[in-house]
């Protein structure tokens, strides 16, 4: 399986740069994975395509304004730090640029000391582990001098730091956010509550390897990124007395998805666990819980676009990318949703 199989061009000015004022007004292309038909719908009209008895399963992690822009101690050179991974209490594994200049002992000041960084060791792909300083409640010191870490494909500043977090978030810890998500409100959630639709909660917190590219020819040869997710006891037995009952399990975004396909075992019982998560979906793959899946639109030749592949079939999900791309819908983590049902 070629990383090019999975190509589709995409005019930039289609990558949405701004958040839409109203989150459910985005546009929704709905596709059926078996025969490739499609509609176009605007995404509050989901309602209309769940069916009671189904089971919505979002992912309530938290995006953490973790991209920090501060100063080298001993020179007053700009750094900006981008916290990716809590190790241990003030131990953070983070990308640091310049990094050439980071080294073990480096120490880095932000704002007016009120947080400091210092440099423990250089890891793979060259990260750093750094120890943070500060005095205080740690993330009453992040929320006034972080800021949200934007994917890089997005060039405008957010005005609103909480357009790019879910309305259901709840755990802090993302350095990126579960972007199918956006498109709910809450009058939203409460129309598909009253028509006797289960929602479930599983958590991952999405690292910044899911906007890694993938570096290798051969598909099978890519090493997949760890993120650590859970799934409590009352939820997974939502989500199989749903799957019991006859209803569909929804997946909210690929991160749902590779969260209840990593935590359901060999005979499509999803299990309470948590624990990190390297699961890589890819056509062949057999799906152990999720029916359908609501998503965005994705990069090509990236992992996501893959994922979505394997619950259609490459074949369909680039000929509805390119429905997508004549008919002008927005693209990536601002753009519109498909529902692949």
């Amino acid at each position: 399986m070629n990383v090019h199989d999975f190509y589709y061009d995409l005019p930039e000015e289609l990558i949405a740069q701004d958040p839409l004022e109203d989150r459910s007004s985005s546009r929704l292309l709905i596709l059926d994975k078996k025969t490739g038909e499609m509609e176009h719908k605007h995404f509050k009209d989901i309602v209309s395509y769940l069916n009671p008895g189904d089971c919505l399963v979002l992912n309530n992690t938290k995006v953490i304004p973790a991209r920090l822009i501060g100063a080298r101690e001993n020179t007053g050179a700009k750094v900006e730090v981008l916290l990716l991974t809590r190790k241990d209490n003030d131990r953070w594994e983070a990308l640091v640029k310049p990094g050439k200049k980071a080294r073990p002992g480096d120490v880095i000041i932000f704002g007016n000391g009120e947080l400091k960084a210092e440099v423990e060791e250089i890891i793979d792909d060259g990260k750093r582990i750094v120890h943070l300083i500060y005095e205080g409640i740690f993330e009453q010191v992040l929320d006034a001098l972080g800021e949200m870490p934007l994917p890089p494909y997005i060039t405008h500043q957010l005005k609103d730091k909480e357009r790019y977090q879910t309305v259901y978030a709840k755990h802090k810890g993302s350095a990126a956010a579960p972007t199918a998500g956006l498109h709910f409100t809450k009058e939203l959630l409460e129309e598909i509550k009253e028509k006797n639709i289960e929602i479930a909660n599983v958590t991952l917190h999405v690292g910044l390897g899911t906007f890694r590219p993938v570096k290798v020819e051969n598909v099978l040869e890519h090493k997949m990124h760890s993120e650590y997710c859970w799934i409590d006891q009352e939820e997974a037995d939502k989500i199989n007395r749903c799957k019991q009952n006859g209803g569909r399990i929804i997946a909210v975004g690929t991160t749902s998805c590779r969260t209840l396909e990593s935590c359901t075992d060999e005979n499509g019982v999803v299990q309470a666990k948590s624990g990190w998560t390297d699961i890589f979906i890819y056509p062949g793959y057999q799906f152990k819980i999720v029916d359908a899946l609501i998503t965005n639109f994705h990069l090509p030749e990236s992992t996501l676009i893959m994922l979505v592949s394997a619950l259609a079939s490459r074949e369909i999900i680039l000929n509805a990318y390119k429905t997508a791309v004549d008919m002008k819908y927005r693209f990536f983590s601002f753009g519109d949703a498909m529902f692949i049902k």
